[in-house]
């Protein structure tokens, strides 16, 4: 498992500022950021994602929902947890739990390695 998670980057926080929205400058934006990096696989969460598919038009695949059903604090921070230097994720504050516990995000996967350079 850890050979798999060193090969696969989380994207995350992707904002346009709102006078660029609509102009289809997301996707292109995303697609060429993801190519130029060392990663051969990309994974992103996307709570918009029911609503606005800009990184399905950036290559990404659309895996499926995460967080169905009521999760406890060490199973939420397995998804949304920031990652440490030795691969754990830490566990949520309470504030940011109470805030995400009802999310149900959209699982997505760039496969990348057309793009990597070992």
């Amino acid at each position: 498992m850890q050979q798999v998670d060193r090969q696969v980057v989380m994207l995350s926080r992707i904002v346009l500022h709102p006078d660029y929205r609509g102009l289809g400058l997301a996707h292109r934006f995303v697609r060429e950021s993801c190519h130029t990096t060392s990663w051969p696989w990309i994974e992103c969460l996307s709570e918009m994602g029911r609503f606005n598919s800009f990184l399905e038009r950036a290559g990404f695949q659309r895996i499926g929902v995460c967080g169905k059903g009521r999760a406890g604090l060490q199973q939420h921070s397995a998804l949304y947890g920031t990652r440490k230097r030795h691969g754990k994720k830490r566990t949520l504050t309470k504030s940011t739990f109470e805030k995400s516990r009802y999310a149900r995000p959209i699982y997505y996967l760039l496969d990348n390695r057309e793009h990597f350079e070992k």
